[in-house]
């Protein structure tokens, strides 16, 4: 547990400097989210496994991940929203370790399902990941590829849900109320399981379940935008405002104080 804290502790640190320096966007979605990667990260074999990153605005979080996996040089972190470089605030398969781009919503799950689908075909071992939005269960091309996915036993898949309860523009639930989540996954033939997305023993214990059902399996993981910084915790304002120079410091002493 307090490995895993650390983890994400710095993780938070090093993504928060990355979207300051660069003034962008999606603090919020990328902190939501951090103590899922962490988790998964630690987890995952990425020798065999695929991190499909189809909510792809978390860019920042991906990168600092794959430069801790040494998939990617530490240093092209401080490339990130940079004139000239490809380390974009969307992931994009020119960095190594992002097999498919992510941020239209609804796209990385059928790219999983494909890449599922093809370690079926060729009987390779490995579990393909897909790390999704709440927002992207409000679209068609979610539920038609639950139902190949479904139709073609695709035992290797796993959709982790940030569910941080918010889209850009509003609360997903008001935009969309899709809930029961549970009913209507269950009904699409796949496993499915509820996590608190910020309890690290929680988010593995799931995963290793996960690694025992046939078939697809989903695990929602309910998660606080912004978490853990107080001012930014449920509130949407920081899905597209970058942080101010003292909300910035702010948001690092609220870090260093985690430790």
């Amino acid at each position: 547990m307090a490995a895993y804290q650390e983890i994400a502790r710095k993780a938070r640190v090093k993504v928060l400097k990355m979207i300051y320096d660069a003034q962008v966007s999606h603090i919020g979605s990328n902190f939501s989210c951090i103590d899922i990667l962490t988790v998964l990260f630690e987890k995952a074999d990425l020798t065999k496994d695929k991190i499909i990153f189809s909510k792809g605005w978390i860019a920042a979080s991906a990168y600092y991940f794959l430069a801790e996996k040494g998939i990617i040089p530490k240093e092209d972190l401080e490339k990130f929203c940079k004139e000239d470089s490809f380390y974009i605030g969307l992931v994009e398969p020119s960095v190594k370790g992002i097999h498919y781009s992510g941020g239209s919503m609804g796209q990385g799950l059928p790219a999983a399902v494909g890449y599922a689908l093809s370690k079926k075909l060729k009987k390779e071992e490995g579990k393909v990941y897909c790390l999704m939005s709440d927002g992207e269960m409000q679209t068609g091309t979610t539920w038609e590829s639950a139902l190949i996915a479904n139709q073609h036993f695709l035992s290797s898949l796993i959709i982790l849900v940030d569910n941080n309860k918010f889209c850009a523009m509003g609360k997903t639930s008001d935009i969309l109320n899709i809930n029961p989540l549970r009913d209507k996954w269950e009904s699409f033939g796949w496993n499915f399981l509820l996590t608190n997305g910020h309890d690290y023993l929680e988010i593995e214990r799931q995963l290793d379940r996960a690694f025992n059902f046939g078939g697809p399996t989903i695990i929602v993981a309910d998660t606080i935008k912004g978490y853990p910084i107080s001012f930014m915790s449920g509130d949407n304002t920081f899905h597209y405002k970058a942080p101010s120079l003292d909300e910035y410091n702010q948001a690092m002493v609220e870090l260093s104080n985690e430790k």
